[in-house]
């Protein structure tokens, strides 16, 4: 299947940013707008208390299986939030570097962002996406 999105790149800005800058997808993608991605298991326990990146792991694949449920892949995302419940940069950097590598060289727009608290029990991780696929 083609894909929807087209990565976009500056010479003109910073390549000290691990992600494309922009992108886009033609008017007739169908759009998927995701909900925040957490790191709970099925039965509805926070996975990973107390760990960085293993919460950002496991969002990383509730978030394959919402994005499979829709008919879409990682490669499919057009842009990411990945939220981080600290206020150390070295921990946002570790929640970073999980969902960075997951991506692999779709290396999409995104956006790292430290919160006081997020929604769950122990959660420490959320990862926020909107992909694009064309029917």
């Amino acid at each position: 299947m083609p894909k929807a999105i087209t990565l976009i790149r500056s010479t003109e800005l910073s390549d000290a940013a691990e992600y494309a800058y922009a992108a886009t997808a033609p008017a007739d993608a169908r759009l998927i707008f995701l909900a925040g991605s957490c790191p709970l298991l099925k039965d509805g326990s926070t996975f990973g208390i107390g760990d960085f990146a293993a919460q950002a792991a496991q969002c990383v694949e509730n978030m394959r299986q919402a994005l499979a449920e829709a008919g879409a892949e990682l490669e499919d995302v057009i842009c990411t939030r990945v939220l981080v419940a600290s206020s150390t940069q070295s921990d946002l950097v570790t929640a970073w570097e999980v969902v960075r590598d997951a991506f692999g060289d779709h290396d999409v727009p995104s956006t790292l962002i430290g919160v006081a608290a997020l929604g769950y029990d122990h959660q420490l991780v959320e990862v926020e996406a909107t992909a694009a696929v064309l029917d």
